[in-house]
């Protein structure tokens, strides 16, 4: 495991909801020093309520300067000129941004002793390459940034591909991601995501009380949690829950998408954002949960964290058919059309769901996110060490089960 760092962390705000860079630095943080660094740059803001209001939290947090987290974290939000487009901008904006970080590394190491790594889930940073001393670059990608809304897709490319070639070292969490970036990077190592597994698995151990917000809604569950945003099918789960009146679909998270489509159907719960350690609670009143992505080139590449909570809680999924929840079909069923998914619904009803939840659960029992950080750490301090990147695959991959085989349970077993 890596120790004794200051380990530069280039990601998106501290206080969103827990992702893979959240999950992976609190453990790092354990033997290291995190600056983690509130970044904004990769996505143009628009003109919108939401835009202004993330500006303005973003602008509260500039003014604060370097807070701390914890005991090994803090976070910064820099300071830089919004909006910056013109060559001479940029090139102020990254000077302003590099001279920023390297007061919040200073300010976590006064003696500047420890070795300093540089980890970038951002995928247009190329410049922050070599401008700490840092013994290691890496560069975590972990979806098609190319697809994104709001995103510059040919300029996104270009620096992607930058990063890419200025990295020490790169891994992405799904096997497309690396296909697609495999010319530029023929080295680059495949990591899917890992699950808080104990957390999660809550569900079936140890069911936490009904939620009260659930007290009126009548079973079968089939749940979702996550950002409600342009790469959900709004359309495919109304016309679902019109097709299954008798079903209760019931949706947790915030809103970024016209949901008024669903407000009309009945059967479907608008719940709004839940706190993540209220999750296992209603994992255990869902009987199944869902994953439905539109089909895009962005969710082609995406390998969705929420997919191994839901199996770490035991639960059924139906989704559209994305290529990384190929791997544990059985579990999860697969509907690309309304009549499809709704298909998929009734058959994993087919069988009595609670005397499945811990094997189902088993499928990611070896896939925490402990597992995935030793892996991580291992090719890092293997390439820090000089040693070969194959000798770093051997030393690590077996603890973590990746690219091992799954045997899914039959839909009506």
């Amino acid at each position: 495991m890596i120790r004794d760092r200051v380990i530069v962390c280039i990601a998106s705000a501290w206080d969103f909801d827990p992702t893979s860079k959240h999950q992976v630095m609190k453990i790092l943080a354990r033997e290291n020093r995190v600056v983690w660094v509130n970044y904004h740059g990769s996505r143009r803001p628009q003109i919108n309520a939401t835009d202004a209001r993330a500006a303005l939290h973003a602008l509260r947090r500039c003014i604060r300067g370097v807070q701390t987290i914890n005991d090994s974290m803090v976070q910064l939000t820099p300071l830089v000129i919004p909006g910056a487009k013109a060559p001479l901008l940029s090139t102020i904006n990254q000077e302003l941004l590099i001279a920023q970080i390297r007061r919040a590394v200073r300010q976590v190491d006064p003696t500047q002793k420890a070795p300093v790594q540089v980890w970038s889930f951002a995928p247009d940073v190329p410049y922050l390459a070599g401008r700490f001393g840092e013994e290691c670059f890496v560069y975590y990608c972990v979806d098609e940034y190319t697809a994104f809304e709001g995103f510059d897709p040919e300029r996104m490319r270009v620096l992607e591909n930058k990063t890419l070639q200025k990295a020490d070292v790169v891994f992405a969490t799904a096997e497309e991601l690396c296909r697609n970036r495999k010319n530029v990077r023929p080295d680059i190592v495949h990591v899917p995501h890992g699950v808080d597994f104990d957390h999660f698995a809550q569900a079936w151990r140890n069911p936490p009380p009904r939620p009260t917000t659930l007290a009126a809604i009548p079973r079968p569950i089939f749940g979702f949690f996550g950002l409600l945003h342009h790469w959900i099918d709004i359309e495919l789960i109304a016309e679902t829950a019109r097709r299954r009146p008798h079903y209760a679909f019931v949706l947790i998270g915030d809103p970024r998408v016209d949901l008024s489509l669903l407000r009309t159907c009945p059967n479907v719960y608008l719940l709004g954002r839940k706190d993540y350690d209220q999750l296992p609670a209603y994992c255990a009143a869902f009987d199944a949960a869902i994953m439905p992505f539109r089909m895009t080139e962005l969710t082609r590449n995406v390998n969705p964290i929420k997919m191994y909570e839901y199996l770490a809680a035991g639960l059924p999924v139906v989704s559209t058919p994305i290529p990384e929840a190929k791997r544990f079909s059985g579990s999860i069923l697969f509907g690309d059309t309304p009549k499809q998914f709704a298909k998929a619904c009734d058959e994993v009803l087919l069988v009595d769901v609670a005397m499945r939840r811990r094997h189902i659960s088993d499928l990611v029992r070896n896939e925490t996110w402990q597992s995935r950080v030793e892996f991580l750490s291992g090719v890092v301090l293997n390439h820090v060490s000089g040693r070969p990147r194959s000798l770093a695959r051997s030393l690590v991959e077996p603890s973590v089960g990746i690219g091992r085989p799954i045997a899914p349970l039959a839909a009506g077993s």
